[in-house]
């Protein structure tokens, strides 16, 4: 396949004039023995990101993509959709309008390790945290191993979007699948669409990028655990019913049923106790592991009154 670049950083932004500026000061910052370029997903926004986006666009015509302006806004994931397929390097980088890289040697240490180990697909770091109240916490969430692959990633997203840098496996004969569109975020269905043929996943021990909490789109559902195990549940079901995934089948059904299982306990827990009684039925009627659901049932109901 010919690749344009050697790498396609794509960012979606959407009223986000005070940030904006930074995330794409932090792209263009990298430091690289190659070329890459920025692909902007700016999606109608009412305010000044649209032109703060275009005064960059003038300054670095040679590296900035800036797709054309829409009638209306379309939203997120269909901003993420139609900005990704503009994307024909050899790598991809996510940087959301809001988020920002502090490492300038960030896409130059990933390519690296991907060019010098084929059989991995997928490099990602460690992130910081920055909150609304201008404090900075690194995150605790580091991975008990270096290398995984699809059968990690299928039970858990561990990847922090901002970090992550993937190969591009997009032809005309292999896009991203349309079901994609139906939920609020793409970034994890897009790494299991990347490895459903093999590929690992490797963990660079460093800090390469901050991560905003509390703000932005998917903050909302984030919010609600049960509302990301649903969606990830979700996901999961169409993967299964998904031909591209049948070498994947077996532990992708597993996944579907851990999933049910934890959204059952997840509703105990936030104390929606009539959907937590429907998926312990629904659960025992389906489900071989009838006394892991049990369990599961009455510890996590027994945790929602301590």
């Amino acid at each position: 396949m010919e690749y344009s670049f050697t790498v396609n950083v794509f960012i979606l932004t959407y009223n986000q004039e005070q940030f904006i500026a930074q995330t794409i000061e932090s792209v263009l910052m990298q430091k690289t023995n190659f070329v890459y370029q920025v692909v902007i997903g700016e999606d109608c926004s009412n305010d000044a990101t649209r032109s703060i986006c275009e005064n960059y666009m003038q300054q670095f015509p040679e590296k900035i993509k800036l797709l054309p302006a829409l009638d209306n806004n379309i939203g997120l994931i269909a901003n993420y959709m139609r900005t990704i397929k503009e994307c024909n390097g050899k790598y991809i980088a996510i940087c959301d309008g809001d988020d920002y890289w502090i490492d300038e040697y960030k896409l130059q240490k990933q390519v690296n390790f991907l060019e010098s180990n084929p059989d991995f697909s997928i490099v990602y770091t460690k992130v910081r945290k920055l909150f609304p109240n201008g404090e900075f916490k690194e995150s605790s969430m580091i991975p008990k191993k270096r290398t995984t692959d699809f059968e990690d990633l299928v039970f858990d997203n561990y990847i922090p979007s901002v970090t992550a840098l993937f190969k591009n496996i997009q032809d005309c004969q292999n896009q991203l699948p349309n079901w994609i569109l139906k939920f609020p975020y793409g970034d994890w269905p897009t790494y299991l669409w990347t490895i459903k043929e093999g590929g690992k996943i490797y963990f660079l021990d460093e800090v390469t990028a901050v991560y905003r909490m509390n703000i932005g789109v998917s903050f909302k559902i984030r919010k609600v655990v049960s509302a990301i195990v649903k969606t990830d549940l979700q996901i999961t079901h169409e993967m299964l019913n998904d031909l591209n995934f049948k070498m994947k089948r077996k532990i992708v059904q597993e996944a579907l049923i851990e999933r049910k299982i934890s959204l059952m306990a997840r509703y105990n827990r936030e104390r929606n106790y009539l959907g937590a009684i429907k998926m312990f039925f629904y659960n025992l009627r389906y489900n071989l592991q009838q006394y892991y659901v049990a369990k599961m049932y009455f510890y996590s109901l027994y945790k929602s009154f301590k």
